[in-house]
């Protein structure tokens, strides 16, 4: 069978992928965004999934106001990078699963979780730049990502948006079609997006670093808490933009001890700021 044996959080902030794209990776102001993925990246080569399930949010590419779903998953066998005005990233496509993400969706859905299944769709900095951070740049000619990717696409950005709370019980719903695929595969969870930024108002510019840090002590230790955590707290302490928080429980969700197992192993957390007026946020828990 199928089974997520790792989880992976980060923010994706444009700008980094920005500074990827034009060689400024080693520039002072991103040398220590950057030192902080060095890890990251040996530990995915060490421990290399055969499936992504990367948890984002879309930034009006494939989506606008005209459709908001709550959750969509991609079901295509490909995905090309979106232009989000500035020329697609320079990045390869990204491969899909296909057969697991239609399995995924079959069984999340008989669980009372309503997705909307999408067939073609671009992808966006939300899901790119994780790559970029994790896998390195890679030649969009040359190169292909490492392995297949699952878009899951999570409105954080027109209210009203899913708590905390639904993401998390997605999550454990999303272990559970996983470990229903009949296939041998390895499987990543991702969660992106966040920590603290906002981008408009008086408050633009906030960064919460002792929020940020308290949140992240509850996503690793008290997830149960940490999904409790409303709305309101989000907005209040880590800016109109920290809602995108909500997206990492439910990678944390799909891990071992949300489902009563075994509490996984914190390989590596990094929190720096600031990284183009916002926090940025990583870390990696692996099933025992």
């Amino acid at each position: 069978m199928a089974r997520i044996t790792a989880s992976v959080y980060t923010s994706h902030v444009p700008a980094i992928g920005a500074a990827l794209d034009l060689g400024k990776t080693h520039e002072p102001y991103w040398q220590k965004v950057f030192a902080g993925y060095d890890y990251g990246k040996q530990w995915v080569k060490d421990n290399r999934p055969d499936v992504i399930f990367l948890v984002y949010n879309d930034h009006a590419t494939a989506f606008s106001l005209n459709l908001i779903p709550t959750f969509a998953i991609g079901t295509a066998a490909e995905y090309e990078v979106a232009d989000e005005g500035f020329g697609p990233r320079p990045v390869p496509k990204v491969m899909g699963h296909p057969e697991l993400a239609s399995h995924i969706a079959q069984s999340v859905i008989q669980q009372d979780f309503d997705l909307t299944i999408v067939n073609k769709m671009p992808v966006d900095h939300g899901l790119t730049v994780p790559l970029s951070l994790m896998f390195g740049q890679k030649d969009p000619v040359k190169e292909a990502w490492p392995c297949p990717v699952i878009p899951f696409a999570v409105n954080v950005v027109q209210y009203p948006v899913p708590s905390g709370r639904r993401c998390y019980e997605l999550g454990k719903a999303i272990r559970r079609a996983v470990a229903s695929f009949d296939e041998d595969l390895n499987v990543h969870i991702w969660g992106t997006g966040g920590m603290s930024h906002q981008l408009q108002g008086p408050r633009a510019g906030l960064i919460n670093r002792e929020w940020d840090n308290a949140w992240l002590d509850k996503l690793i230790n008290d997830p149960e808490a940490c999904a409790s955590v409303p709305h309101i707290d989000y907005v209040r302490e880590a800016g109109s933009e920290g809602i995108e928080l909500v997206m990492w429980l439910i990678a944390r969700g799909a891990m071992a001890d949300a489902a009563g197992g075994p509490k996984p192993v914190l390989k590596h957390r990094f929190y720096h700021v600031p990284a183009s007026n916002t926090a940025v946020g990583h870390a990696i828990l692996e099933t025992v």
